[in-house]
């Protein structure tokens, strides 16, 4: 009970980045993003997105992906962030998805959502004002695992009506279940309950859930994968690097500082913060993206 109470603490930290932190410094800028909208993609209430939108019509789209173990967090965690404040400073239209949440709903659930949400926001994208055309998905923790899923195997995409490279790119943040059997197998003690609440035990499931054993052609056009120094999230955004340039998909991975659930939650927190070398890094690949 006591591990279990713990591990409910911590993902809670992690699922909200640490905002309590940064929400003070990110407060008087985020405080003037105008315009948000907040819009259901499916008849289920956490099928419910939140939309900001850039500085023109034309604008290009972050849709960011909430972390939390598959079973916690929010898409009110863009309030606030210093992401939404810079994202917003460089011109693009930012939404952050809602999903569905283990155990009322499984992964396969949650995959299918972010199709959804990605569905939803490409079809209203002249309602809602940005191009269409131009669209990254990036997320953090099980919201990284969720993107690069949706990124590497088609049927996602495909169930809502899209095609893989209607997403232009996948930005995962220091995720560790690219290949859940081997994070079962590597990753920290602690969190094996959540991968096991999350994946089950059935050995052909959890390799329908593993982005790097589902990147074989086709996947989304690029990725940028960033994550700290966490041997278990090294390993793993490493070997989906390996199996992206495999398949032939431009890709990039980036290694910053940082340990343990501390390291994590921070690469999601900074990400905007002008003296955050994350930041550079993704402003950099995004701009090439979004040409």
């Amino acid at each position: 009970m006591r591990h279990a109470v713990l591990l409910s603490l911590l993902l809670a930290a992690v699922a909200s980045g640490s905002a309590a932190l940064s929400r003070e410094a990110a407060a008087a800028s985020a405080a003037q993003v105008p315009g948000k909208q907040t819009l259901s993609y499916g008849a289920v209430p956490a099928q419910r997105l939140e939309y900001w939108p850039g500085a023109t019509a034309h604008s290009p789209l972050v849709a960011f992906v909430h972390g939390g173990g598959w079973k916690a967090g929010d898409m009110a965690m863009m309030d606030g962030s210093a992401k939404l404040a810079h994202w917003h400073a460089l011109g693009y239209a930012v939404a952050s998805i809602d999903y569905r949440l283990v155990p009322e709903a499984t992964v396969e659930d949650e995959a299918a959502d972010v199709a959804e949400a990605v569905a939803f926001l490409r079809g209203n994208a002249d309602t809602l004002g940005f191009d269409a055309s131009r669209i990254v998905l990036v997320g953090h923790s099980a919201g990284a695992h969720l993107v690069a899923l949706v990124g590497t195997d088609p049927k996602w995409l495909n169930g809502a009506g899209l095609n893989i490279d209607d997403v232009r790119g996948i930005v995962p943040l220091d995720g560790a279940a690219y290949d859940v059997a081997r994070q079962l197998a590597i990753g920290a003690p602690l969190m094996q309950r959540t991968y096991v609440q999350a994946f089950g035990t059935d050995a052909a499931r959890q390799k329908s859930l593993s982005p790097t054993l589902q990147a074989a052609r086709p996947n989304a056009p690029a990725f940028l994968i960033l994550h700290v120094q966490r041997p278990d999230g090294v390993a793993q955004s490493e070997a989906l690097a390996a199996a992206l340039r495999k398949a032939g998909t431009a890709v990039e991975i980036q290694g910053f500082p940082g340990t343990g659930l501390a390291g994590h939650a921070a690469i999601n927190r900074r990400i905007g913060e002008s003296d955050n070398p994350a930041t550079a890094v993704l402003d950099r690949w995004l701009a090439r993206i979004f040409k």
